[in-house]
């Protein structure tokens, strides 16, 4: 009967084996993850492919967003450039204003 030992501490007794790697590892070696034992390496594997699906699916979103926010800069842009021309006197319009500056 062939003896297991921790893979990283050779002079310790495994008390678990890691479903990703099928390695032995001691209690120091492994942790909990999801109602599993991991090793270290298997756990950071994990966790960095989780947060590249997470990144991505950020920069899907990341396209519509900005055409929303560009959108909303185009209007609110618009929108003050006409409130700006809208609260000039109509006397500018008619070119009377030239008239009433002088006769003051």
């Amino acid at each position: 009967m062939l003896k297991e030992f921790c893979f990283h501490h050779a002079d310790r007794e495994p008390v678990a084996r890691c479903p990703e790697c099928n390695r032995y590892f001691c209690r120091e070696c492994v942790s909990d993850h999801d109602g599993r034992l991991l090793c270290s390496d298997c756990l950071l594997a994990l966790t960095k492919q989780q947060q590249e699906q997470q990144q991505a699916r950020i920069k899907k979103l990341l396209p519509p967003l900005q055409l929303i926010f560009g959108l909303l800069g185009a209007w609110l842009a618009f929108y003050l450039l006409a409130t700006g021309l809208l609260s000039i006197p109509a006397t500018i319009h008619d070119g009377t204003i030239w008239h009433e500056q002088t006769r003051r």
